[in-house]
């Protein structure tokens, strides 16, 4: 019960750091484009770990036959699923963004049957239902105005995070979350760094000085990316895979929040009805566990 309790919080709060990140990324996109956000934030991130885990003394060997694990986490997860959240959240708004992308803990259910053969219980299926039609009741009151190409850009997020959260299970647990999220964010920086550091030059430095800008990208980088992942990897570990999925319905109820308080983005009633809903399908699940 005490793993369960755990892992649900590192989740909420890892969820909940990625539903305030639309609001910033969609103030940081006007001036850093997305591969080349991605890339610095990563860089960040992965600078910020690699201090965490020297201080902390990880062991940093990893298992010849896991680097491949490792390989597609990085790749699947952290590249082509940030570069379309990114690219997504640009053409369209923060709550379509935050909205969009909580598809994931459906996706996360159907690749924990095929790859985990984790079991579809009665109550998870209620969970999953009441907290898509939490969802759903959130999109009805938002003032939406999205190209398809962000549509499409977030739904390819959504799936391939979905698929990462999933195989992430498959990693040892006797490696340090801090080594593995590193290495996978290295993977990424690696796979990024042929599209983007030419480009880097191109950059308006001067723009990326405003305090709003700079202090968003340490938010990226710090916080959303090192935390947000190491919590969500770690919470991941403590809970079946489609159940940990849940959590990540914190996104939009945050997302929208903020994207109404920071941005001036519209929401009414059926935001307060759908967080409850979303709130009812996570407690579902904290109970099954």
């Amino acid at each position: 019960m005490k793993n369960t309790l755990l892992g649900s919080l590192y989740l909420s709060i890892a969820a909940s750091i990625w539903g305030g990140m639309y609001v910033v990324v969609k103030v940081v996109v006007d001036v850093v484009p997305p591969l080349e956000l991605v890339w610095i934030r990563y860089v960040i991130a992965f600078f910020t770990l690699l201090i965490i885990g020297i201080v902390t003394k990880q062991s940093w060997r990893i298992e010849k036959q896991d680097w491949l694990l490792i390989f597609v986490i990085g790749l699947v997860g952290n590249t082509i699923s940030i570069v379309t959240q990114e690219v997504g959240t640009m053409l369209s708004t923060a709550q379509m963004g935050a909205i969009i992308t909580s598809t994931t803990p459906a996706f996360m259910v159907i690749f924990a049957r095929i790859i985990l053969k984790e079991r579809i219980t009665i109550k998870k299926a209620i969970s999953i239902i009441f907290a898509t039609t939490g969802v759903c009741v959130i999109v009805g009151s938002a003032h939406i105005d999205s190209s398809q190409l962000g549509g499409i850009s977030l739904l390819t997020a959504a799936l391939t995070w979905a698929l990462m959260s999933v195989i992430i299970k498959r990693v040892p647990g006797h490696y340090s979350q801090i080594v593995i999220t590193s290495y996978a964010i290295l993977v990424a920086i690696l796979v990024l760094t042929p599209f983007t550091f030419s480009r880097l030059p191109e950059l308006d430095f001067v723009s990326m000085m405003n305090p709003s800008i700079w202090g968003g990208l340490v938010y990226l980088g710090v916080i959303s990316t090192a935390c947000g992942f190491l919590l969500w990897n770690r919470g991941l570990q403590m809970l079946n895979a489609s159940s940990g999925g849940l959590f990540f319905f914190f996104q939009p109820i945050v997302g929208t929040f903020l994207g109404w308080l920071l941005l001036g983005e519209q929401i009414g009633l059926s935001f307060w009805i759908g967080t409850i809903l979303i709130f009812m399908g996570v407690l579902l699940v904290i109970r099954e566990e």
